[in-house]
């Protein structure tokens, strides 16, 4: 299995600015997130920065970085940038890990790319993790997903799907359908290099503006998302200075 790991790095953050740099038990963020991927299969691992600082940091702590441009929309436009300046053949496996996740696991990584791998008639891949509370089921914060036969999305959504119709308890509150298995959608993703180059420039779907969820783009336009199912729920990310804390406590008690 040969794949490579693209760590977008973006330093402007409204919910916590320099988030790439935050300290986490001595080491920047995107420095931690690196260190995960690098213990996972990928044969290399590159953070795609906006900002010379972030490019720093990583230099400092022996991480390969390349500088890409400030004015990106979207995650997926840097990962673009990034394999067209890596010159990554458009039939090799990338690995899109987040850089506010310096919790997630190198297996998690490992597995989506080869969920990719092994499924070639897909475009992209993805990971989900089954769903054991009904407050989690229906927090439209926490994104859903229903999978086809051979393991490929049918739909992502914000809402509880699959419904289950006739899943009332007796005082009338719904509960959870025991198959399928509702599955919680993990944000990481596999792409073969030419689909990221492609995947900017198709256009947006009127899905993906409903439910504010990018991935649905691609199923709109018939590529399919292949879909590892972990038994483990991963780490917590860090979005707010209240996750920052949170998991600089676990890092504290390792």
């Amino acid at each position: 299995m040969s794949f490579v790991v693209l760590i977008p790095a973006r330093l402007a953050s409204t919910r916590l600015p320099d988030k790439p740099l935050a300290d986490i038990a001595g080491l920047p963020m995107v420095v931690r997130v690196a260190q995960r991927a690098q213990a996972s299969q990928a044969r290399r691992v590159v953070v795609a920065a906006d900002d010379q600082r972030i490019m720093d940091a990583c230099k400092t702590h022996g991480v390969e970085a390349l500088l890409t441009r400030r004015d990106h929309p979207s995650g997926s436009d840097r990962l673009a940038e990034a394999c067209a300046l890596l010159a990554i053949p458009d039939d090799d496996v990338v690995v899109n890990v987040q850089g506010d996740e310096p919790l997630i696991e190198p297996r998690l990584i490992d597995a989506v790319a080869h969920t990719l791998i092994s499924h070639p008639e897909a475009a992209m891949s993805t990971a989900a993790h089954a769903i054991e509370s009904i407050e989690e089921f229906r927090n439209p914060n926490v994104v859903k997903t229903v999978l086809d036969a051979t393991g490929n999305a049918l739909y992502f959504s914000r809402a509880p799907i699959p419904w289950w119709r006739d899943g009332a308890s007796a005082d009338g509150q719904a509960t959870l359908p025991h198959a399928p298995r509702p599955l919680r959608h993990i944000g990481i993703y596999g792409y073969r290099a030419g689909f990221v180059r492609d995947y900017p420039r198709l256009p947006s779907a009127p899905v993906e503006h409903t439910e504010a969820l990018e991935q649905l783009r691609a199923l709109w336009h018939g590529h399919r998302i292949a879909v590892h199912v972990s038994e483990e729920a991963p780490g917590p990310g860090i979005d707010t200075p209240e996750d920052l804390v949170r998991v600089r406590a676990l890092f504290a008690r390792a």
